[in-house]
């Protein structure tokens, strides 16, 4: 049987409930390699699914090397490796390349996930300059007060989630929050970079190399500044195709061209600029939902491009999706929380995914971290999934003791 090397940090059901059920269902022995082989056994025992990896081996997943030397012992070449993960796109496409297999370019990956390096490559092709600059401590920042074009955006140069960005207004605030962040993390290193001021659009892609497609994109509602926790996000078809055209040919001329991609970006009065650009699939359950939404089985179309196949023609389904997240308004214990549910009824099909359960304690993080569960759905109709979308949202409560 055929192996296929997973790489992934922290279980996530991204690859629990898609990616390793879509590999076993393409008749490939699933291998998964882990820094945190504790956790992922503990996930695994508790799931109610038979569909587990073949073997979870330790390995130092952040380094290439490490990856490389793991596999290098194996009887037989792999058929593919791939990750999922943000924080593990260059080192899964160093090892790929090493090993003579389909997958991303490791410059291409590192810059997506360094968003210094994303900004400075944008630059220097001169398709969307952003004022940017990164500092690595407060004499640093100092150097830089009198050219900062306050409000500006502040975030961990490699962060993801959402997790620490916010927006600064002056430079006492700036100061005060890389003080509290370095205090945190020390030795991190943050980005500081113009605020661009719009509703926030993504573009989600797949590509074999050599064609790349649009699926579509999702229209997201942020929580209010200073934070940026996604509260929700519309999928409707067959809408701003001129935009997303100019943010595809973006992202083209940026090397994006091979598996899954999910970017983001503000449409401004300027036209669309570039928040970020993920180079992998969606995450926070929208990539469940565009499997559902399409009609098309994404998961297996991206482990058959790592396996080295052509992307296929796809015949993409006009439904309409609607997904809410539901945010913890402040750290505590968790009394009382909703079950999960499924509604099903004509062409509108509704889900609501409990994420924190009675019991649990949280600490505000003022990130995509916070929710507590997120409600989903897709129709035929946007407005009747709307309307069910509102009508669900009403029947779920939470208690929370400080």
């Amino acid at each position: 049987m055929q192996e296929i090397i997973i790489s992934a940090h922290v279980p996530s059901d991204s690859v629990t409930e898609g990616v390793i059920p879509a590999a076993q269902a393409l008749g490939l022995s699933v291998i998964l390699l882990t820094d945190c082989v504790h956790a992922h056994h503990v996930h695994f025992s508790k799931s109610k699914s038979a569909l587990t990896p073949q073997e979870v081996i330790a390995c130092d997943v952040f380094n290439p090397i490490a990856v490389i030397d793991i596999i290098s012992q194996r009887q037989h070449k792999p058929a593919a490796i791939f990750s999922n993960s943000d924080h593990l796109q260059s080192s899964t496409a160093l090892a790929a390349d090493y090993f003579g297999l389909a997958g991303k370019d490791w410059r291409t990956t590192y810059r997506a996930k360094n968003k210094a390096a994303m900004r400075q490559h944008l630059a220097a092709l001169k398709i969307d300059t952003v004022w940017h600059t990164v500092l690595c401590d407060i004499d640093q920042l100092a150097s830089h007060k009198a050219h900062i074009p306050f409000p500006a955006i502040l975030k961990p140069r490699a962060g993801v989630a959402s997790q620490h960005v916010s927006l600064v207004y002056d430079y006492d605030h700036l100061y005060q929050q890389c003080e509290t962040f370095w205090l945190a993390h020390p030795g991190q290193v943050l980005l500081l970079e113009e605020y661009l001021e719009g509703p926030l659009y993504t573009l989600e892609t797949l590509g074999d190399g050599k064609c790349l497609q649009v699926l579509g994109g999702f229209h997201v509602t942020l929580s209010p500044p200073p934070h940026f926790i996604e509260l929700e996000a519309t999928w409707q078809p067959n809408t701003l195709q001129q935009q997303q055209d100019r943010v595809l040919d973006i992202i083209t001329r940026f090397s994006i061209g091979f598996g899954s991609c999910h970017t983001e970006y503000v449409m401004t009065a300027q036209g669309p600029r570039i928040i970020e650009i993920n180079y992998r699939t969606i995450g926070d359950y929208r990539e469940f939902l565009l499997c559902e939404a399409l009609h098309i089985p994404l998961f297996e179309i991206i482990i058959r491009l790592h396996l080295g196949e052509s992307l296929p023609t796809l015949e993409l389904a006009k439904d309409t999706a609607h997904i809410r997240y539901f945010t913890a308004s402040s750290s505590g214990k968790i009394q009382l929380a909703p079950n999960a549910f499924v509604s099903k009824e004509k062409q509108t099909h509704i889900t609501y995914r409990p994420l924190r359960h009675s019991g649990e304690v949280i600490k505000l993080s003022y990130s995509n971290k916070d929710y507590l569960g997120v409600l989903q759905g897709t129709s035929a109709c946007a407005q009747t999934l709307t309307d069910e979308i509102n009508k669900a949202s009403k029947t779920l409560s939470w208690e929370i003791t400080i």
